[in-house]
């Protein structure tokens, strides 16, 4: 299976890059998972709704030219279907049993995903209803993804 993770904002962290790192450096017997990183637009801290919707929609071109027309997309959204670890292991055995190889996990920059991405997305799933920083969310994502693995497997993995 080949996994991206597509996302707005490059990642300056040094503690967060290095705990994705090792979570690849983990993933990779079980898949081939690359993190594609967006330019972020830039916008001043206080934007009009028109103003959000332009930098979202920039955003959002820069993230649709990097899905190819056969990648199955799964759009990290606070208002997507509450998943539990369990429940994205499932998902993506499905996917992978029905020949959908090619996977991209997409995180949107500070203000959200632009319509056309969400238009795009074949599902949209949720971690919950709080929010994360959009460069954490890369480490969480990671993580799960990991964890899925594990599960589908059969293979021991802290609770």
């Amino acid at each position: 299976m080949n996994i991206s993770i597509i996302s707005v904002g490059k990642l300056k962290e040094k503690y967060l890059k290095l705990g994705i790192d090792e979570y690849l450096k983990r993933l990779g017997p079980y898949a081939k998972v690359e993190i594609i990183e967006v330019p972020d637009e830039k916008a001043p801290e206080t934007l009009s709704d028109q103003e959000m919707i332009m930098v979202k929609n920039a955003e959002g071109e820069r993230i649709l030219a990097k899905i190819g027309q056969d990648v199955h997309v799964i759009a990290m959204a606070i208002e997507g279907k509450a998943v539990s670890s369990e429940d994205l292991a499932k998902n993506l055995d499905q996917l992978a049993t029905y020949g959908k190889s090619k996977v991209a996990f997409v995180i949107g920059g500070s203000l959200g995903l632009s319509d056309a991405v969400m238009k795009r997305a074949n599902e949209k799933i949720s971690f919950g209803k709080i929010t994360y920083p959009h460069q954490l969310m890369k480490l969480v994502l990671v993580e799960q993804i990991y964890r899925a693995f594990r599960i589908n497997r059969g293979e021991p993995y802290h609770k």
